[in-house]
């Protein structure tokens, strides 16, 4: 290697450093400044941080459980179907939450929050945070104290563990159908419950992640109709 190729690396190596040092420091500075600093200035500056029963809290929790289990189905349908249309929606949904999932559980760590809660699943939905009121919002009808957990199925949407069994032994097409409508139904509740934080969440970033739930799963209803009819079939009423 000639001398000039090695100078070559050596700055290369060095701009790789100087740009990974920088993010590194970047990241730390992030962490502080949300954890509140080491003095008063620091945390005067820094972001709120939410309560564990907020709305907030509740939602970062509750919705990391609703999602878990839509990789879970996403993965089980890869598996049992060779259709390329529905394994590449189940691997985008799938890709998508995990992603989100991530994100949920993370601002927990960050905010030094339990990730379990011993109360009910969504009742930060029925209570309502920081002066708000569930009344009136749509689609959160009967949310957090009103839907009675069964067969693994813990809140709005989730399929029950029956249901999962069914979608695991069935294959090709009736897999398809199977696994279409329930993720429909998952949806349905997942943008309900993505709504009530749009509505009662208060850490802006959170808020904006809701709101993007909610576009999201909406057009992915809208292709899961279409795919269902192509099958002969429809979601569930």
């Amino acid at each position: 290697m000639t001398a000039e190729k090695r100078r070559g690396r050596r700055v290369e190596w060095l701009a790789g450093s100087a740009v990974a040092l920088a993010l590194l420091f970047a990241g730390a500075a992030t962490v502080a400044a949300a954890r509140g600093g080491a003095d008063g200035a620091d945390r005067a500056a820094a972001p709120h941080t939410p309560a564990a029963e907020s709305a907030d809290a509740g939602f970062a929790r509750d919705m990391a459980v609703h999602h878990q289990q839509a990789v879970e189905m996403s993965f089980i349908v890869r598996d049992r179907t060779k259709d390329e249309e529905v394994r590449r929606l189940a691997y985008d949904i799938a890709n998508t939450q995990a992603n989100q999932r991530g994100m949920l559980l993370g601002w927990l760590d960050l905010w030094e929050l339990p990730k379990t809660a011993a109360g009910e699943p969504m009742g930060w939905m029925a209570a309502g945070h920081e002066g708000h009121s569930t009344k009136g919002m749509d689609g959160m009808a009967g949310m957090g104290t009103g839907y009675r957990a069964h067969d693994g199925s813990l809140m709005p949407g989730m399929a029950t563990r029956t249901e999962l069994d069914r979608l695991r032994t069935a294959s090709g097409r009736a897999a398809e159908i199977r696994y279409l409508r329930l993720m429909t139904e998952h949806h349905r509740g997942g943008i309900d419950m993505a709504r009530g934080c749009a509505r009662l969440c208060t850490v802006k970033a959170e808020k904006r992640l809701a709101r993007g739930m909610v576009e999201a799963q909406q057009s992915e209803l809208d292709e899961m109709a279409r795919l269902l009819a192509a099958r002969g079939s429809a979601p569930r009423s």
